[in-house]
């Protein structure tokens, strides 16, 4: 077996071999993350270079906005899992949803809400993935400025892709998603 550089990893030895208690889970070792992990937990950049706190001040077009609330904003994922995902960031530069204040909160849920009406109609998914990544070791990729990601799922989705091929398949371009996204908001 290689890696992802060619590497000789020797042979796959069976997970039954090892001492542990066998589990339902089936796992995809992806040792090629070693480096986007290593890059991003040398960066903490302020709210200076934080992107949710510099898309605001551009315009809807350029930050890729589709909605501008009191407290929070939606945006798409520059760099998608699916067409249509969404994040929904509050203006001010706070880390974690404990830090985030009750209209905060209660702004991103009801974006949540609507986002998901907006994308079921837009793009007719069939599901989402709803979730937030606190702090770097959780995952996050901005974990300076708290995000929830919204991504719509379909019932065909091919995200064996990234796996497979090293390849997203995004069918849309995201100009486009964000202007048929923001019109599909409602105005209130």
């Amino acid at each position: 077996m290689r890696d992802y550089d060619g590497t000789d990893l020797g042979e796959a030895e069976p997970a039954s071999d090892f001492a542990a208690v066998p589990d339902a889970f089936q796992r995809l070792w992806t040792p090629y993350r070693i480096a986007y992990i290593k890059a991003n937990s040398e960066q903490e950049p302020g709210a200076e270079g934080c992107p949710f706190c510099v898309a605001p001040t551009l315009s809807d077009e350029k930050a890729l906005i589709v909605h501008r609330g009191e407290h929070a904003f939606v945006l798409l994922n520059l760099y998608p899992y699916n067409s249509g995902h969404l994040l929904v960031c509050p203006y001010r530069h706070v880390a974690t949803y404990d830090e985030a204040t009750a209209d905060e909160v209660a702004e991103i849920g009801s974006l949540t809400q609507t986002a998901m009406r907006v994308l079921t109609e837009t793009s007719g998914c069939h599901g989402f993935n709803i979730g937030m990544n606190q702090g770097r070791i959780a995952g996050a990729g901005v974990a300076e400025h708290l995000h929830q990601h919204i991504v719509p799922r379909w019932a065909l989705d091919s995200n064996f892709f990234p796996i497979v091929a090293g390849t997203k398949a995004v069918p849309r371009l995201l100009g486009e998603v964000r202007a048929e996204i923001a019109a599909a908001w409602p105005q209130n």
